[in-house]
């Protein structure tokens, strides 16, 4: 049993981490403990309570309110990792600057960050987003169409991302994507990219944009980058979505091509 006295001796310590770290404390009981006990209370996974609010607060047809609706719920409710609205902005200057026609999102979820890329895109352009989940697949579906995008603007493809890059020509007739964002697993950014070059998907120009690679982190991405001497590319500095003293950066990358 520890004494009062050594108890006492490491109080300072214990205050100082509190301090230091109060904001990933915060996001630990946001994340996780919230949510385990959420999912115990209501048997629905926290996907299908963030669908069952943004249908009874947003407007249908109506992107924007789409948005709205889950930032409300993700930032006084349960947090879920979306863009969120600050690097949303972000990307959604990044895609009105590229006017993109051909774009592929790794990571679908709610498809937050669909809704948000297809709400920027000029007429005629198509949104492919890749979801290896089939239970949060099935929820993205009803979120996107419920906003009003059909399958000629918005095709969700359920598979894992190492599966459907190297079928993006022969299945879906792709040469060349003009936009990338990845929002998936951090440890699967750096194989897929290398993935969209290997298959020549990539075109001088072509644009992939990386979220949370400073938090959680994606070090073996940004090693490539870095090193492969194909991209022209900086980091956006900005805070956790939905958090507040947590340090994170949004990657945006242009392809140069093999010099």
């Amino acid at each position: 049993m520890v004494s009062p006295a050594i108890a006492l001796a490491f109080l300072p310590l214990l205050l100082t981490l509190i301090i230091r770290y109060r904001f990933y404390f915060v996001l630990f009981y946001r994340a996780f403990l919230v949510r385990i006990w959420k999912d115990c209370v209501t048997g629905l996974s926290r996907e299908e309570r963030a669908f069952q609010y943004v249908l009874t607060q947003a407007t249908p047809g109506d992107p924007e309110s789409i948005l709205d609706a889950f930032d409300a719920w993700c930032s006084k409710v349960e947090f879920i990792s979306n863009i969120g609205p600050k690097k949303g902005k972000i990307l959604d200057r990044l895609l009105v600057e590229q006017s993109p026609l051909t774009v592929l999102e790794l990571g679908t979820h709610c498809a937050y960050s669909t809704i948000r890329i297809a709400r920027a895109l000029p007429l005629g352009a198509r949104l492919y987003s890749v979801e290896m989940d089939q239970r949060n697949a099935v929820i993205a579906e009803k979120i996107i169409r419920l906003a009003g995008f059909d399958d000629d603007t918005v095709e969700l493809i359920v598979n894992p991302s190492d599966e459907v890059i190297p079928r993006l020509r022969s299945d879906y007739g792709i040469e060349r994507l003009d936009f990338v964002f990845m929002d998936h697993w951090k440890k699967c950014y750096s194989p897929d990219l290398q993935l969209l070059e290997d298959c020549g998907l990539l075109g001088k120009g072509s644009m992939i944009v990386a979220d949370n690679v400073l938090f959680p982190g994606a070090p073996k991405f940004l090693r490539h980058i870095r090193k492969s001497g194909l991209y022209e590319w900086k980091i956006h500095r900005a805070t956790l979505e939905y958090s507040q003293g947590i340090r994170d950066g949004m990657a945006e990358l242009v392809y140069q091509g093999i010099k």
